[in-house]
């Protein structure tokens, strides 16, 4: 049976992460430098955080490079670091002006210092006003690191005394996390591969997914609004019957 329209109106994405895949993949396709093809992603990025503060969206988490990533070759991994650094000193105003909270998460010690000190500054300039969007950006990020973290330390704090194991609970876990992100509600991957590749793991338990075929500098404000729009039709059970 289909959904009620009131049904559909209490349907709403708060929460919304995106696998961007495809960026190599793309510049190849066009006969482009692979750098050219991140930074085609980054112009991407910028797109759909302004339609994500329109649709009025709480949260949008971006996995920008994994932990796995690392073992791409080095030209590309120091474009893409020079990368994050030029779209910080771009963008960081336009966030500002629109009042959207920047994170970084991961291992982000791994990118070296002067790549560190610029996210710092980024986070620290978009955190002076309550956050019309939260922009969570994941980097050097891996879902089973980021769950062996959290279990390395809650075991310390019970071996210490500080917590008993009758006190670990889903909130727990969900404190420890090195992501600093909910439950999510929708998740979107470009690219055409079906997988949710070591990303958020614990966060994605309940989550809906849509793939997409486009690479991601293809993938467009419209074709974000549709996923969107799709999730609203879902019937999310959570395990209930309804």
């Amino acid at each position: 049976m289909a959904n009620s329209s009131k049904d559909k109106q209490k349907n709403i994405a708060k929460h919304v992460a995106i696998i961007m895949d495809g960026n190599g993949r793309w510049a190849i396709s066009n006969s482009l430098n692979i750098s050219k093809g991140h930074s085609k992603g980054v112009e991407i990025v910028r797109d759909i955080v302004e339609e994500s503060v329109k649709q009025n969206i709480a949260s949008l988490t971006l996995y920008a490079f994994s932990s796995e990533n690392w073992s791409r070759p080095k030209p590309e991994i120091d474009a893409i670091k020079k990368l994050v650094v030029k779209a910080i000193n771009e963008q960081v105003t336009d966030l500002k002006k629109q009042k959207v909270k920047l994170k970084f998460f991961g291992e982000i010690e791994d990118f070296g210092s002067k790549i560190l000190s610029k996210i710092e500054e980024a986070e620290a300039a978009t955190n002076e006003y309550e956050p019309v969007l939260n922009l969570n950006v994941a980097l050097g990020y891996g879902g089973r690191q980021d769950i062996v973290n959290l279990t390395k330390t809650i075991s310390s704090k019970v071996k210490d005394g500080l917590i008993t194991l009758e006190q670990i609970d889903e909130n727990m876990i969900s404190d420890f996390s090195s992501s600093p992100v909910e439950d999510v509600d929708l998740l979107i991957r470009t690219g055409g591969d079906r997988r949710i590749s070591n990303f958020l793991l614990y966060q994605i338990a309940y989550t809906e997914i849509s793939f997409v075929n486009k690479y991601w500098p293809d993938f467009t404000k419209e074709d974000f609004v549709e996923c969107i729009d799709n999730f609203k039709t879902v019937s999310r059970r959570f395990g209930k019957r309804i």
